[in-house]
């Protein structure tokens, strides 16, 4: 994989364009001299938790004695139903939003940005090419300073699209997400099938 997909990956993952009404939602009950901190602040939360299990990834699956074909498997699966919910929305899910409280953590930086995809990913890109590990710190710098730009102007983007077009803007994203996350499925199966003849051929 290279820089700019592992970027472009990481951006469909954290998906900016989906989190624009939510955000606009729950920042509305903020001051709006302060919803631009706020975001920010979430923002960097969530680069912080990203940045976190990429730079301890590799340490982690090997302490937990994961394989790679485990992770990709996993992280592929977990990709194709968090796409699918973006092509073939549920309308009659409803996320919970805070109340008249400063929203902190949860559930802007995670799991709204930081959610279980994005760090499944990260996971994997550390453990697999662990070498190449600034080029991911390059890429998920660059993904999320596009997205904290997207979520920033939010309002702006959303009077811009409107509702079809941020709806159809999300589901292209989840469409290319459906594609990176069968390839993560095939890639683990793959793996996993290439550690199983090894070890066979080991016994024999």
């Amino acid at each position: 994989m290279t820089l700019f997909s592992a970027a472009a990956t990481l951006l469909l993952i954290l998906d900016p364009f989906g989190n624009i009404v939510m955000f606009n939602a729950i920042l509305s009950k903020v001051p709006a001299e302060r919803r631009r901190k706020v975001l920010l602040r979430e923002v960097l939360i969530a680069f912080g938790i990203l940045m976190t299990f990429l730079l301890v990834g590799a340490q982690l699956l090997t302490f937990l004695g994961l394989e790679q074909s485990s992770l990709s498997l996993a992280g592929g699966i977990l990709l194709f139903l968090i796409a699918i919910g973006m092509v073939f929305p549920n309308r009659a899910v409803q996320l919970g939003v805070p109340g008249d409280d400063e929203p902190f953590i949860v559930p802007l930086a995670t799991p709204m940005i930081a959610g279980p995809s994005g760090i499944a990913f990260l996971l994997l890109l550390a453990s697999k090419e662990p070498d190449r590990i600034w080029e991911w710190m390059i890429a998920l710098v660059a993904a999320s300073a596009i997205s904290a730009g997207i979520l920033i102007m939010g309002e702006r983007v959303a009077r811009i699209l409107g509702t079809r077009g941020m709806r159809a803007a999300e589901r292209l994203m989840g469409m290319l997400l459906i594609l990176i996350a069968v390839q993560m499925i095939t890639d683990g199966i793959s793996l996993y099938w290439l550690a199983l003849q090894e070890t066979q051929a080991a016994i024999n």
